[in-house]
């Protein structure tokens, strides 16, 4: 009587399991041909954004799915992140972010609307680069002591640094240069790094800081001169131009990243895949070449890998803006 029952619900659930199976299959494959939307929290035009659609473009051939770069800028890139902590953790929706939103902003911002290690996952990381001093083209000075003589001359030794976001990694750069070479230096933030270099090209500002991709091409055309790089060594990229080291200002060494991440929550299944194909792009040496020449140091990060250096980088300037006295806004 036992063995009749259960074969009669064997014979009940098997078509059910059927069925839940065919299902869950069709969410899957629907899921799987759903566009992947790569957010970026700077506008068009910028650094971050060439990055992004030079990386968008490949990894949608390795993914099968279209890759779409959608630019909400805003806040140094806050905006992007509490969009992204508010996505649904299925893949469908990335951040490409450096190191200012994801490890600068929780520290100099009292409520940024997000916690980097609760909110989000580290997909992977695929760069490294450097942050750089420049002049405008109408600026008189051909390298970096020219610029503190210039800044010297003007009356009170007053000078404006655009800079892509407040509260910055840029901004206390401008902050320890002014105070090391004794110059009344003023941060002028901006709303990302192409509305600061589109001043800097009509000489409506003298100099900014930013990233290496922010500044290469035009300093390449000769339409503004990056005079001096962080880190411990010369760029491949621009290896006639000095580091800050060399100019006698250390201690600013440790190297930002470049990393994509996703909603706390995200599938581990799905992280692998995403990073298993970045992975890939990157080892195309169409795309490896193109970012070199942009200014970045590629290597590949898988997700615990980045998951290290954001905490470590994290560390290093959490001690740099506690000693600086500067307080959360």
């Amino acid at each position: 009587m036992f063995a009749s029952r259960r074969s009669v619900l064997t014979q009940v659930l098997r078509p059910l399991a059927a069925l839940a199976l065919v299902v869950s299959c069709g969410l899957a494959a629907a899921q799987a041909t759903k566009p992947i939307k790569l957010m970026v929290g700077f506008p068009p035009g910028g650094g971050t954004d060439a990055v992004a659609r030079t990386l968008a473009e490949k990894l949608k051939d390795e993914l099968g799915v279209a890759v779409v770069v959608e630019n909400k800028p805003g806040a140094g890139g806050q905006l992007a992140a509490q969009a992204l902590k508010a996505s649904p953790a299925d893949g469908t929706v990335l951040f490409l972010s450096h190191d200012h939103t994801i490890s600068i902003l929780p520290l100099v911002v009292k409520n940024p609307g997000f916690d980097s290690a609760q909110d989000f996952v580290p997909v992977a990381g695929f760069a490294t680069f450097v942050n750089a001093f420049a002049v405008s083209g109408g600026t008189p000075a051909k390298s970096f002591n020219e610029y503190v003589a210039w800044v010297k001359a003007q009356a009170g030794g007053k000078g404006a640094v655009g800079i892509p976001a407040p509260a910055s990694t840029p901004e206390f750069l401008v902050k320890v240069v002014g105070e090391k070479y004794k110059l009344d230096l003023v941060s002028a933030p901006y709303r990302g790094s192409a509305p600061m270099m589109a001043d800097m090209l009509g000489n409506q500002i003298a100099a900014g800081v930013g990233s290496v991709p922010d500044f290469i091409e035009n300093h390449k055309a000769g339409k503004v001169r990056i005079v001096a790089v962080l880190g411990g060594k010369r760029q491949a990229a621009l290896p006639d131009v000095p580091t800050f080291t060399e100019l006698g200002l250390g201690g600013l060494d440790d190297l930002p990243y470049y990393g994509i991440f996703a909603p706390a929550g995200t599938p581990k299944a799905t992280i692998d895949h995403v990073g298993q194909a970045l992975a890939k792009v990157l080892a195309m040496p169409d795309v490896n070449d193109h970012l070199t020449k942009m200014g970045l140091t590629v290597g590949y990060m898988n997700s615990q890998q980045l998951a290290q250096r954001e905490r470590a980088y994290t560390q290093v300037w959490a001690k740099l803006i506690k000693d600086s006295g500067f307080q959360p806004q």
